[in-house]
C-alpha cells in the first residue's frame, strides 16, 4: 500500500470513531422529533383571564339598573318569576321608544297614535292641555333631538294582582316654539336645543297576554 491510501484509512477510521462517540452522548432521531413535554400552567401564568360561572348567580340585567338588595331589585326579581321573558335592558330601549313617542303626540297635540299606551287617568291629563291649547289656538311646534339621559328609579310589583310598575326618569332634549293663531311665536326660540326633565312611571300586569305598558303616571 501506497503512503496516500494508508492515510486515507486513517481519517476513515478517526471518522468512524467520533460519530459512534457523538451518537453515545446525543442518542439517536429517528423519524419526526416529538416536541417537548411542557407542564400545563394557570391561566394567569399564560397570561389569560379566568372566568368564573357561577350558577344562581346575581342577575346583571337587574343589577345593572338596581342596587343589590334594594326594594327595586326585589320587585324587579318578582316580575322575572312571573314572566320569564322579562327583561329589564330591553324594557328601558322600549321606554326611551315610548317617551319619544309620546311625548311628541302630546306637544303635536294628536294623541289618538298613543291612546293604547296610556292609562285613563294620564290620557285624560294630556287630553286637558291639549283642548286647553286648542281653544286658545296656540299650536306647538316642536322637534325632538333625543334621549341625553335615562335612568330606572325605582320598580314595585303587587304579587296578590301580579301589577308591576316601573319609573323612569328621562332627560330629552327638544327644540320647539308656540305660535299664536296668527303664527306670531309667543314662546320660544326654534332654534335654541332645550332639556327637558319628566319621570315616568309605566305600569303593566307581568304575565298578561298583552304586551304593551302603560304610562300610569307622570312628572317632573
Amino acid at each position: 500500500m501506497n503512503g496516500s491510501f494508508i492515510e486515507l484509512l486513517a481519517l476513515a477510521g478517526i471518522a468512524v470513531f467520533l460519530i459512534l462517540k457523538l451518537r453515545g452522548v446525543l442518542g439517536t432521531r429517528e423519524g419526526f422529533e416529538k416536541p417537548p413535554i411542557v407542564q400545563d400552567r394557570s391561566p394567569e401564568q399564560r397570561g389569560e383571564t379566568k372566568f368564573e360561572v357561577i350558577q344562581g348567580g346575581v342577575d346583571l340585567d337587574i343589577a345593572d339598573h338596581a342596587a343589590e338588595g334594594s326594594d327595586t331589585a326585589a320587585a324587579l326579581t318578582a316580575m322575572k318569576r312571573a314572566e320569564p321573558s322579562f327583561n329589564v335592558g330591553e324594557f328601558l330601549g322600549g321606554a326611551r321608544g315610548a317617551y319619544e313617542m309620546i311625548l311628541m303626540a302630546f306637544e303635536a297635540g294628536d294623541l289618538d297614535d298613543v291612546v293604547p299606551f296610556l292609562s285613563p287617568e294620564v290620557y285624560e291629563s294630556f287630553a286637558t292641555v291639549v283642548t286647553d291649547r286648542a281653544d286658545k289656538g296656540l299650536i306647538v311646534e316642536a322637534e325632538f333631538i333625543g334621549v341625553r339621559e335615562l335612568t330606572l328609579q325605582e320598580a314595585t310589583f303587587d304579587p296578590i294582582s301580579g301589577f308591576g310598575e316601573v319609573t323612569v326618569k328621562f332627560i330629552g332634549e327638544l327644540t320647539g316654539v308656540v305660535r299664536d293663531s296668527a303664527g306670531d311665536i309667543v314662546e320660544g326660540d326654534p332654534k335654541q336645543v332645550k332639556r327637558q326633565k319628566d319621570v315616568w312611571t309605566f305600569g303593566r300586569t307581568m304575565g298578561a297576554d298583552d304586551p304593551n305598558w302603560q304610562l300610569v303616571a307622570t312628572g317632573g
